[in-house]
């Protein structure tokens, strides 16, 4: 395997739970080295956060997901010779990223200014639910919140429902992509001018960027998008049917692809009538044509629906559980699913990169760490600290 494309950047990950860790993931799966500083007492909080545990480690499956790539190190911030520690890291390091609240890691003397003095050339990124200003910067941010106050809870669920969250805590994962993009922007830019910059990031401002078009059709329109459940605001048809079975999602995104469609499940008359011959019809006519549409759909199995339209260039699947999604013969032909032996011999099975590269492949070299399990070879091999030394800062509790 080759070097990956991010190797010899060093990040200095400060961050907790989930968008600050799926960052950092994705930039040590890119091969940058990853040192996860840590309180001593207790870390990470998602290392508590189980069942389920991976095998007799007692590691919890949410810290697992999102920790690999990662060394750890134990730091007490809230003493001075900790805080010192932080600073000469700092200076050997390209990147900073931390999720504490606003204001806290400069109290700490650890903000962008206070590292940049000993490291100018430092991307320093900070991930808040809010951002580092207006009105709201010191609230606590969370993913369930964010969804809410993003608007994309009142999108999500049935018509005549409640608004629902979406199952993966996707205002975090959003947040996590962004600030991967942006720190690799900055990084670019340090390399030519050897200036760094503080990069902001909120999980607010990312959810309602990731909002797209919904966002789009409410500034063209005035009008505020409602829950729609299953169906696409913009393209019909465009959602579930249900088949004799069990259910497949039917994508139908142009005139072509309908008439396709119509062959297929055998009412061809339907590309004649006039309700239905362009997608502007389809949507002013869309309960008659999915009633008819549904009454066909019920009448075989998904599997044979999802053959034949495949076979026609329409787009379509069935609605895979999580088990049925990781068991695919897709997923195994992708090798995304991986497993890495932990450090008590323990098989680990995880999720791994999602992009392939040619030449610098992203790859899976360390599972997730123990708790403060690579203190004193960070500071052996970093800081060139001796043996005594490292004691010493056991004793203060600084480490």
């Amino acid at each position: 395997m080759g070097e990956g494309s991010l190797s010899g950047i060093r990040v200095l990950d400060f961050t907790r739970v989930l968008a600050g860790p799926f960052c950092t993931m994705l930039l040590g799966d890119l091969g940058a080295e990853i040192i996860k500083v840590e309180n001593p007492s207790g870390g990470d909080d998602t290392r508590q956060w189980g069942p389920p545990w991976a095998g007799e480690s007692g590691l919890s499956a949410y810290f697992a997901s999102v920790n690999r790539n990662k060394r750890s190190l134990t730091l007490n911030l809230k003493t001075e010779v900790g805080r010192d520690l932080v600073r000469q890291l700092a200076a050997t390091s390209q990147v900073v990223i931390e999720n504490f609240k606003v204001g806290q890691m400069a109290d700490y003397g650890l903000g962008y200014p206070d590292l940049r003095a000993v490291n100018p050339s430092l991307v320093y990124c900070s991930i808040t639910g809010f951002g580092q200003t207006g009105p709201y910067r010191d609230r606590p941010g969370y993913d369930y919140v964010v969804q809410a106050m993003s608007g994309l809870m009142s999108i999500t669920g049935a018509p005549d429902g409640p608004p629902y969250k979406v199952g993966v805590a996707v205002s975090d994962v959003f947040t996590g992509f962004f600030a991967v993009s942006s720190i690799l922007a900055a990084l670019r830019y340090a390399e030519h001018s050897g200036e760094g910059q503080h990069i902001d990031v909120a999980l607010l401002d990312s959810q309602i960027a990731a909002l797209v078009n919904i966002a789009s059709n409410y500034l063209v329109s005035g009008q505020t998008p409602e829950r729609m459940g299953n169906v696409h605001p913009n393209i019909v048809p465009y959602q579930i049917f249900r088949a004799a079975d069990i259910d497949l999602v039917v994508a139908v995104g142009n005139d072509r692809q309908f008439a396709a469609l119509c062959s297929v499940v055998g009412l061809p008359e339907l590309t004649r009538d006039d309700r239905y011959k362009t997608n502007p019809r389809r949507l002013q006519n869309r309960a008659s044509l999915i009633e008819t549409l549904q009454t066909q759909f019920a009448t075989r199995p998904a599997a044979e629906w999802v053959e034949g339209l495949l076979a026609a260039g329409i787009p379509a699947g069935p609605i895979n559980d999580v088990a049925a999604s990781l068991n695919d013969p897709q997923v195994q032909a992708r090798n995304l699913i991986q497993p890495i032996a932990l450090d008590n011999g323990d098989m680990l099975r995880m999720v791994g990169p999602a992009v392939k590269f040619s030449g610098t492949p992203a790859q899976i070299t360390l599972p997730p760490p123990l708790l403060g399990q690579h203190t004193d070879g960070i500071l052996r091999d970093v800081l060139d600290l001796d043996d005594t030394a490292i004691a010493a800062l056991h004793e203060f509790g600084a480490i």
